[in-house]
């Protein structure tokens, strides 16, 4: 028996080829970047998960479209490639199928599959938001930059989906040296897990600080708290003045985000700066808003940051605030805050970089129609040879595994698409519905802070309960029933 017959061989080595031929013509060095002055950060480089590696084709690309700029948009738009690919994949076949009652059965396979397209294209929607995959992390070669997240959300927000653990677990894998907590007005438990750091009760590496993002004309990060109170009913004025008497800092949130106040009236108001990035958005903002901030910042000596804004779920890490702070290491947890809120009060830009990952060409929200194509085009610019070599493997697995399958007339019926689709339909219910069980569990211990785990569990298990109904039947008639007749 060959291992591969000709036509397999032929499509084998044409993919193969076109993703060689795509990541070497048209390379594009995957870097870190100065977000102020969009200059390549050569002390930092980026570090690919030996996992990621391995199963390059089947993480790579859901971590590409994760990092997309409009990423909920875009991931919508694969959607209708998709449908529109089977489609006209479906009509292709058809044409070719001479016999006119196989052409009816195929018709009727096609139209019952089309339901678990969509459904498995939903269960890959929810690993790229919810499920932490594996991803590129920064690798810092600087000598004395210190890297720090301003913005993060945990399950004491509305909006948060992970436990503190979590949280930290997150930023430590992140590369992160520092981070505060900015739950959505309030602060206490976020004390309280500072506290359990400041005593030991859990690794100082990274070093968890105590904020809060309190809601006000903008959201404002109140950074530095150094004791629990009540925002409740504060004006934007009192909640800057409080932060300020702690020796805190006060930085304006995604101000492009509905540009609520002016940019005048967050400096008179005694706000030390302004995030400049926020990779937590939908979509990213204009850059005629970012060229606005930033010369308004430069003109009025305000400091300019990145929030990465994570809340459990949404995008992987893309963005890193670095710090320069000689003898990190041998300063204990209060120097080290109160280096770092030094630099941001006295907002000296000089030893402040937003550092961005920087993995595609800059494009804007126009013609998204076409997205899903160039970015899966950009995907496999970005491939180093063992990425590229563990594509090749994984192809010619699959040629081979085909192959196989094609010379054994009952691996061929037991394996036949027929089967196997409404199979791996159930699979991807039951993944749904695990997870939508795993939220449900998180709902009793943080119900007076967050709605998001019974909202996101009931929309999952609404999901996951119509799509394993669906496939399970399809999956009955298509491998019992067929069973039962060729017994008979």
């Amino acid at each position: 028996m060959k291992i591969l017959n000709k036509t397999q061989l032929y499509i084998s080595a044409g993919l193969t080829i076109a993703i060689v031929l795509i990541s070497v013509l048209f390379h594009y060095s995957v870097h870190i970047t100065n977000a102020l002055t969009l200059e390549t950060m050569s002390e930092y480089g980026i570090h690919i998960s030996n996992w990621r590696i391995l199963f390059e084709p089947f993480l790579g690309a859901l971590l590409y479209f994760n990092r997309a700029f409009f990423a909920v948009d875009e991931f919508q738009l694969v959607l209708y490639w998709v449908v529109a690919i089977f489609i006209i994949y479906s009509f292709v076949k058809f044409i070719l199928i001479k016999e006119k009652r196989a052409k009816k059965k195929f018709v009727i396979r096609q139209l019952v599959n089309l339901p678990i397209v969509v459904g498995l294209w939903f269960v890959a929607f929810v690993i790229v938001v919810f499920i932490p995959l594996p991803n590129n992390t920064i690798v810092n070669n600087s000598e004395n930059a210190v890297l720090v997240n301003t913005h993060s959300h945990n399950e004491y927000s509305h909006d948060g989906l992970i436990t503190q653990e979590g949280l930290w677990k997150w930023h430590k894998r992140n590369g992160f040296d520092a981070f505060y907590i900015t739950d959505h007005n309030n602060h206490d438990k976020t004390f309280d897990f500072v506290q359990s750091q400041r005593n030991n009760k859990f690794s100082d590496s990274p070093l968890v600080m105590c904020g809060e993002e309190f809601s006000g004309s903008n959201h404002l990060s109140m950074l530095g708290l150094k004791a629990k109170f009540s925002t409740k009913g504060f004006s934007d004025s009192t909640a800057i003045n409080l932060t300020h008497a702690g020796r805190g800092a006060i930085i304006v949130n995604h101000w492009f985000d509905g540009e609520h106040m002016s940019l005048e009236y967050y400096k008179n108001s005694g706000a030390d700066g302004f995030e400049i990035e926020n990779t937590a958005l939908e979509k990213t903002y204009d850059r005629e808003l970012y060229k606005k901030i930033k010369s308004f910042c430069e003109t009025n000596n305000l400091i300019m940051l990145g929030g990465v804004d994570f809340h459990g779920y949404g995008n992987v890490c893309s963005l890193w605030n670095a710090f320069e702070i000689p003898g990190w290491q041998s300063l204990d947890p209060v120097s080290k805050e109160k280096a770092i809120l030094n630099i941001i009060k006295s907002r000296d830009q000089s030893k402040l970089q937003v550092l961005l990952y920087n993995d595609r060409p800059y494009y804007e929200e126009k013609n998204l129609f076409f997205s899903p194509a160039i970015t899966f085009f950009n995907y496999f610019r970005t491939l180093n040879f063992y990425q590229i070599f563990s594509w090749i493997v994984w192809i010619l697995f699959f040629a081979v595994l085909k192959n196989t399958f094609s010379t054994n007339e009952k691996m061929t019926k037991q394996f036949s698409n027929q089967r196997l689709v409404p199979v791996i339909g159930v699979l991807g219910a039951l993944f749904i519905l695990s997870l939508g069980l795993f939220y449900v569990t998180r709902i009793k211990d943080i119900a007076d802070f967050t709605t998001m785990y019974k909202e996101y569990s009931e929309l999952l298990f609404l999901i996951g309960s119509v799509f394993l109904v669906y496939s399970s039947v399809l999956a009955f008639f298509a491998i019992f029933k067929r069973k039962a007749k060729s017994i008979d």
